[in-house]
């Protein structure tokens, strides 16, 4: 609801003026998905985060041993000696969950790394929307892949193909897909795999008894 109220404020502004601001939209998604240099990026940030994905899930996969083997050897240890395995046990978990967080913590090294390979190209779009706004004279444009959400849209006042077309490319003239087709996990979908997998193993992060 707000915003739509939000749109109609805005186009009230345009209406008060009588008609003085032209306007349009564009797709930010799709002017991204023209750009062979933002596949690229997406791909190289893919490939970075699955590396970071498998770091993260060996040392899972190391800690589950030694806790079955502890497991299975608890009884014939000494309490000096369960003390001291639980202690390493718990250190390597909490190991484990500060690597979680610095590779795919909220300003962690995925987000860093997305910031180098993704920004530039944001802002590079971004100044192309200026341009082509600026040439068109055009004083305010959406973006209907936005946080703005429009109800309807004429194609009619869409620029997205202008602004591809700015940046020396043609609309639908990217066909490069250099991501890997049998894996649908991106950025995103990586860092939540991961927290799964390390709630599943961690739990509530109690000791081993």
């Amino acid at each position: 609801m707000k915003k739509l109220v939000v749109i109609l404020t805005l186009f009230a502004g345009i209406l008060t003026a009588g008609y003085t601001q032209k306007f349009a939209y564009v797709d930010s998604e799709y002017i991204l998905a023209n750009l062979p240099e933002y596949t690229q990026a997406k791909f190289q940030l893919d490939q970075v985060a699955k590396k970071w994905q498998k770091e993260i899930e060996d040392k899972m996969s190391a800690l589950d041993k030694d806790i079955k083997a502890y497991e299975a050897e608890k009884v014939l240890l000494t309490e000096d000696m369960r003390i001291k395995r639980e202690k390493e046990i718990d250190d390597k978990r909490q190991a484990v969950l500060d690597l979680q967080k610095k590779r795919f913590g909220k300003e962690g090294d995925l987000f860093k790394k997305q910031q180098e390979l993704i920004k530039p190209i944001q802002d590079k779009v971004y100044d192309a929307i200026k341009e082509v706004s600026d040439n068109k004279s055009y004083g305010i444009v959406f973006d209907k892949a936005g946080a703005t959400t429009i109800m309807y849209a004429s194609a009619k006042f869409d620029i997205s193909d202008l602004v591809i077309r700015s940046m020396g490319y043609e609309p639908g003239a990217n066909t490069a897909e250099p991501e890997d087709k049998n894996d649908n996990n991106r950025g995103g979908g990586i860092i939540q795999e991961v927290k799964e997998k390390s709630n599943e193993m961690f739990g509530s992060g109690s000791r081993s008894k």
